[in-house]
């Protein structure tokens, strides 16, 4: 059949939604690794040969000029100090620093980190506005000479435009991170100081290091930058790194004890300056010139950046926290209501109350369902309740055999029906219509029910308060990878979480596979709905919100045939979620009613958002953080992290399996389900609230079916199984658009309204869905 118009866009579209959200966020994480200098070597500087440096330099000053293809050093005159501070900007020990410098009106020269000049650029705005001098100290602070010379130009070039978009000037000063002394300078270093002479940039060591970032007490800082004579020096001091109280400390005492000594503190540039003077009175060196506006908008783009790698990472840290404690709750909640559920119910006491024996009508809304509908008819039929059991096939429109199928099964309590195309809502409630009893249970037309599942299932409507009741889902084709993803999902996710909203009282959905109602309680709620596309979901949530109890019989087991592949299972769960999302919205009023409805507004709703919706839509945040932890961080720590967690599924998944009598097998291809399935679900999530939030048209897709559902089910569950041609029946006469077949004494039902679309089920667009499910 040849795809209908759009489907191959929509594929397309899908996986281009997924590719630009896993690009954006590995990008956001690689700036964020970037500017923590994930990437970069950080070690201390090793001292090699210096065959290469001219003699100039080895025994000149702490400024050295490689521009121009030339090699000089310079000093500082005498009786002149610049004081010089590294690896700032610091939120708190900066502004402290400078304060010192302001009280005793004295300028500091800043070497500024670049990554904390695009965090902080108020403060190295301030520094500047003071009459301070910003130098450059590198973007990430590596060990420059381990850095091809490209990542070394990139380290200058973002640093230079951090300064300009804080302060709009440029600096043409540099110091290496771990650099110290001329007499340091090894071969290595003289490549790196021409390369950056090349790029017109100045190389400032230091004469005297006051060792403030080993901490060793004020009175030793204080004894380590004193210059021992008169010569004018740069001294090192740290506004960052740590605590620097003691630095701030030892500053406040240097400079009035320097003052004494006749000292004169000036910048690096303005010593320079002075130095030249004295050969020529007309010099003058400019350290931060003013900056041009193409430099201040790559300055602006490049601080954007960063800013949104933090804010990123940073809501993303925040939202791991909220999913840890959300899956923490989740896990708690299910263990006790769980295990107080199946205490409560496997208690020798413990009954629904008398035996209910009316009979059932059992309605199989079918759509080419040929793989497996003679198995599913025969179990039903075949059920051992004791009122009578009633089968009712709506044929759907099939364009297969499958009405033919079931006639020729001759089945005394069974009868066909046959509409024209109009979804599965419609096909229910013309089911419904045309039932004789007022128990209802329904049933998907792939799903095998064991000999007592029908028996055990309406037992509950001896309450009478309960108007609805969810049996115990099974998947039945085991045999592959992803059915047994699965079968895990749904003995944890979902049978498991019934438990908890069974004692809670607000059980948000009854499984298409296995669900009984009273016809009360479906009139009550207006029948099945064509408004969203989880019509077994809208309808529970209107039942709860009637007044109905909806409870949970684990006993009433049914077998079901579940996607076999990724791209069947992506289909149905797309479904699913949209079906939920639309399903939560239509009832939203509920949060702010009275009575049952507010009850279920304010409890069930809430529930179904933060687990059902929430949770797993933030669940890709600790694969993501996960990845980046074992690239960029501490891959033990990771790895303990990412073990507990799923240690603790492994846990629940014990649970779970333990209160379902299911063994444990399965599990060991839980550890696998993290690498694929999860982000599978993650997608369809993503993809659901972005089609409700758009509007876009969301069709019903027939899934391929293969007839195996009983094929994990106990011995003598899994029905006939057709064996040679299907035996000739009469034929049927073909159904106007407005007829029905109507059995004894049952009114018609009025034409379904959605049927302006032609009879394919996969072309049955819900109105609901034409303009998004949000205004």
């Amino acid at each position: 059949m040849t795809a209908p118009p759009g489907r191959s866009r929509f594929g397309i579209g899908r996986w281009v939604v997924a590719t630009v959200l896993v690009l954006m966020f590995a990008s956001v994480l690689m700036v964020e690794a970037y500017v923590n200098a994930e990437f970069a070597p950080d070690s201390a500087q090793t001292t090699g040969g210096a065959g290469s440096i001219p003699e100039s330099v080895q025994n000149g000053g702490p400024i050295i000029d490689t521009t121009n293809g030339g090699a000089r050093s310079f000093g500082l005159p005498k009786k002149t100090i610049a004081l010089t501070f590294d690896d700032g900007p610091d939120p708190r020990w900066t502004p402290a620093i400078d304060a010192v410098l302001r009280k005793h009106h004295v300028p500091g020269t800043f070497f500024v980190v670049g990554t904390q000049v695009a965090r902080h650029p108020d403060i190295v705005r301030d520094l500047v506005n003071a009459g301070d001098e910003i130098g450059i100290h590198s973007f990430t602070h590596p060990q420059m000479v381990k850095l091809p010379k490209w990542r070394q130009e990139i380290e200058y070039s973002h640093t230079q435009m951090a300064i300009v978009n804080a302060t709009g000037r440029k600096s043409n000063l540099l110091r290496f991170p771990y650099s110290s002394t001329v007499a340091a300078i090894d071969d290595d270093n003289w490549k790196l100081m021409r390369d950056a002479g090349r790029l017109g940039y100045l190389t400032i060591l230091t004469e005297s290091d006051s060792k403030d970032w080993d901490k060793p007490g004020v009175d030793k800082i204080l004894d380590n930058a004193t210059p021992k004579d008169d010569t004018g020096t740069i001294s090192l001091w740290h506004d960052a790194g740590g605590d620097r109280s003691q630095t701030v400390a030892a500053l406040d005492r240097f400079i009035p004890l320097m003052k004494e000594r006749g000292f004169e503190f000036v910048t690096v540039s303005e010593g320079l300056r002075r130095t030249l003077a004295e050969r020529d009175p007309a010099a003058s060196v400019t350290g931060n010139p003013p900056a041009t506006k193409a430099d201040r908008q790559r300055g602006l783009a490049l601080t954007a950046a960063i800013a949104i790698a933090d804010r990123t990472v940073d809501g993303l840290a925040v939202l791991f926290l909220i999913v840890g404690v959300l899956t923490v709750i989740r896990t708690l909640a299910l263990f006790i209501l769980a295990a107080r559920h199946a205490r409560k119910r496997r208690s020798a006491a413990w009954t629904w109350g008398e035996r209910v024996t009316d009979p059932v009508s059992v309605i199989v809304p079918a759509y080419n369902e040929k793989e497996g509908i003679e198995a599913a008819v025969q179990s039903l039929a075949d059920g051992d309740h004791v009122g009578g059991i009633e089968v009712v096939v709506v044929d759907d429109g099939s364009s297969d055999n499958t009405a033919d199928l079931v006639r020729a099964m001759r089945l005394p309590n069974v009868r066909v029906v046959q509409i024209p195309n109009g979804g599965k809502p419609n096909a229910l409630n013309t089911g419904v219509a045309m039932a004789s009893h007022d128990l209802i249970v329904m049933v998907d037309g792939d799903t095998v029910f064991e000999k007592e599942s029908l028996g055990r299932l309406v037992q509950p409507f001896a309450d009478p308060r309960v108007g609805a009741v969810a049996g115990n889902v099974k998947v039945g084709n085991r045999n592959s990878l992803v059915a047994r993803w699965q079968h895990i999902e749904y003995v944890i996710g979902f049978n498991l979480d019934r438990r908890l909203y069974d004692v809670l009282r607000c059980m948000p959905t009854i499984p298409g596979a296995i669900g009984a109602f009273r016809r009360e309680a479906l009139r009550q709620a207006g029948g099945m709905s064509h408004d969203t596309l989880a019509e077994d979901t809208d309808v529970t949530m209107a039942l709860c919100r009637a007044g109905w109890h909806v409870v949970y019989e684990e006993r009433a087991r049914a077998w079901t045939e579940a996607p076999a592949t990724l791209k069947q299972l992506w289909t149905q769960r797309y479904r699913w979620s949209y079906g939920t999302m639309q399903a939560m919205w239509k009832h939203r009023r509920s949060l702010f009613e009275r009575g049952p409805s507010g009850r279920f507004g304010r409890l069930g709703l809430p529930l179904v958002a933060l687990f059902g919706v929430a949770l797993p839509l933030l669940a890709p945040i600790i694969d993501l953080l996960t990845i980046y932890g074992l690239v960029f961080l501490d891959r033990t720590e990771t790895l303990i992290a990412w073990v507990a967690m799923l240690g603790l599924q492994f846990i629940t998944a014990a649970v779970a399996f333990r209160l379902d009598k299911e063994k444990i097998t399965p599990l060991w291809t839980l550890p696998l389900q993290q690498f694929a399935y999860r982000q599978l679900m993650y997608l369809v999530l993503i993809q659901s609230g972005l089609t409700a939030l758009t509007g876009a048209r969301l069709r019903w897709h027939k899934l391929r079916r293969a007839g195996t559902a009983g094929a994990a089910a106990p011995a003598g569950v899994a029905g006939v199984q057709a064996v040679g041609p299907v035996p000739v029946v009469d034929p049927v006469k073909p159904l106007g658009r407005d007829e029905l077949v109507r059995p004894r004494g049952v009114a018609s039902v009025p034409p379904n309204p959605y049927l302006d679309t032609p009879a394919q089920r996969d072309q049955d667009f819900l109105q609901a869905s034409k303009h998004g499910i949000l205004p």
